[in-house]
């Protein structure tokens, strides 16, 4: 595989970056500034597939508006004609490859939420763990530009195991044993728990009070409190943090 200079030079920040011991959401977001650059990208969004729930959450996205990505959240990730197709071929794959683009174009799925942001040409991978979702990459380009190609498939698909490596030992790092997990999430108030749940699915301070209806000191208050009960620092700590399977 033919690199160039450039490509050379940003695989290696790439490459130096899922080496290090960072969370969850701090890797798929500094990934996906990464890849912006390396394949001349416009936008990216990143998801964590949740099995008991049914659901894509833990969200990070770039040049993206939140309440479109609310709205997916919400209603467009269940219509959703492509991710699942994409998600199933564990491989970096072209929205292109599972749906010809004319026909993707006629569905309300692109009208009424990929093309709100300008997404237009896409590529998918999502990383596991034997059956076991870890994260995806999501990137995109606008229209007007072309496609990605072989090439970009490519690069792609050489990240995917530093990558899918990085998720794990973030998750072994956070991840507490089964039996704590539920004692220390029953330590949290059913208010502070729906302010954790959202923090998983990605959302912002701002986001958080806007959907709980109170005040964004309201939010970071309550989110005092669950650093405390659940004995961790940061943010990035709690998007990462395994919530008890059933308490999800």
């Amino acid at each position: 595989m033919y690199l160039t200079g450039s490509e050379q030079h940003a695989l290696r920040g790439v490459f130096t970056l899922l080496a290090e011991d960072r969370g969850e959401q701090e890797i798929r977001e500094r990934l996906g500034w990464a890849l912006l650059d390396l394949l001349h990208a416009d936008q990216f969004a990143s998801f964590v597939w949740d099995a008991a729930s049914g659901s894509f959450g833990a969200r990070v996205a770039l040049h993206m508006d939140p309440a479109n990505l609310d709205s997916y959240a919400q209603w467009h990730q269940h219509h959703d004609p492509i991710t699942f197709v994409l998600q199933s071929r564990r491989r970096a794959t072209r929205v292109t490859e599972v749906m010809p683009q004319r026909e993707l174009m006629r569905t309300a799925f692109f009208n009424d939420f990929l093309a709100r942001d300008g997404l237009h040409w896409g590529m998918n991978l999502h990383a596991f763990e034997g059956e076991r979702a870890l994260g995806d990459l999501r990137i995109w380009r606008r229209k007007g530009r072309s496609d990605f190609g072989d090439h970009e498939k490519a690069l792609l698909d050489l990240i995917e195991p530093a990558f899918a490596g990085a998720l794990q030992r973030a998750q072994r790092a956070t991840a507490p044993a089964s039996g704590a997990r539920e004692a220390a999430w029953a330590l949290l108030s059913v208010r502070e728990q729906e302010v954790a749940r959202c923090v998983r699915e990605g959302l912002t301070d701002k986001e958080i009070a806007r959907r709980l209806a109170v005040g964004v000191p309201t939010v970071r208050t309550y989110l005092r409190r669950i650093f405390d009960k659940l004995g961790i620092e940061r943010r990035s700590a709690l998007a990462g943090w395994a919530m008890p399977p059933a308490l999800t």
